[in-house]
């Protein structure tokens, strides 16, 4: 196990050094910092007196190096548009952003696997047709297009929920929290199901299918030759089974929901990190988009790692592969 979880640790590390590599040739050659921190009536010996300053003039490998360490201590630089620390900006914005996607992937797995099993039991029944039809929408429709009908039916027509903004949020210390308040639940469930709706009807589908396969394998025909119960065969072995390949697709999926937020941000104005990242291309807000391509990277390789770990747990063939050394 330990092993295991140590070559996937080193497998992380390195794809962390890839994304570190393509931030920095963003942060270094996209634009010219210096240009970005100066007035217009600088002198050229000013600005090369501040380019040597920064190390700007120093070997590649040099500046990659201080760009690691930096990043590992949280300092990602100014913000050229803000003249603000973006650690400062990224960390202001992720509690918004967190919130939206935690309740986002709840909604997701909650609905979709129940969902799922529903419509794998019941193939005949006209709910499961129709929750089949209607999982055609959250497949085939674009994010912005359902956040902009939710907005329509539930702000504009019905006026029962907030169509934008995050509500009153409560502060503890640096984290701003919406869940406290009432205007707080209520502006986050537009948003959230609009986030969940794609990632939803994928796992349902998901499930449906692993469950019918699981159902016809040869060891569910012999629990039911058994006797055993319905109950007992479709949760106890056949939902059991269904959750192995199901926990791959499932955990990366909801690993982009953080960063497939951009667009449902920007549709109801949420303020978090997506929205912040999307004003920021807009102005070429180079060490902003920076950070934000690190953040992205460390998201997937963390989940990732907590996919690979659970797999392993769940899945008793790995762990006999690697007591045999394959």
């Amino acid at each position: 196990m330990l092993a295991f979880i140590f070559k996937r640790l080193g497998q992380s590390i390195l794809v962390m050094l890839a994304v570190a590599l393509i931030s920095f040739v963003m942060f270094r050659y996209v634009g010219d910092p210096v240009a970005s921190m100066v007035s217009q009536e600088a002198s050229m010996a000013d600005q090369e007196f501040l380019r040597e300053s920064l190390g700007l003039n120093d070997p590649f490998y040099e500046q990659f190096f201080r760009f690691i360490v930096n990043a590992l201590q949280g300092n990602f630089g100014i913000s050229y548009r803000l003249q603000t620390p973006v650690a400062e900006l990224i960390m202001s914005r992720l509690p918004a952003t967190i919130e939206l996607a935690l309740t986002s992937a709840a909604i997701a797995l909650v609905f979709g696997i129940l969902a799922g099993v529903f419509t794998a039991l019941n193939r005949k029944n006209p709910a499961a047709a129709a929750i089949m039809a209607f999982s055609l929408i959250g497949v085939s429709l674009p994010t912005f297009l359902i956040g902009i009908g939710l907005i329509y039916i539930f702000a504009v027509e019905l006026q029962w929920l907030p169509s934008f903004g995050r509500g009153e949020v409560i502060d503890f210390g640096w984290w701003r929290t919406g869940f406290l308040t009432e205007t707080g639940l209520r502006s986050i469930i537009l948003p959230a199901i609009t986030l969940s709706l794609f990632q939803m009807t994928l796992i349902m589908r998901l499930v449906r299918a692993e469950m019918l396969e699981v159902l016809r394998q040869d060891y569910i025909k012999f629990a039911r030759a058994r006797g055993l119960s319905k109950r007992a065969i479709n949760f106890s072995h056949a939902l059991k089974n269904t959750m192995v390949p199901v926990i791959t697709i499932a955990g990366l999926q909801l690993g982009s929901i953080i960063t497939g937020a951009l667009i449902t941000e920007t549709v109801f104005q949420w303020p978090g990190i997506g929205s912040l990242f999307l004003s920021s291309v807009a102005v070429v807000d180079v060490p902003v988009m920076a950070a934000y391509l690190i953040f992205v990277g460390f998201v997937f390789v963390i989940v990732n790692l907590i996919v690979d770990i659970l797999y392993y747990v769940v899945d008793p063939r790995l762990r006999v592969g690697a007591a045999k050394g394959h």
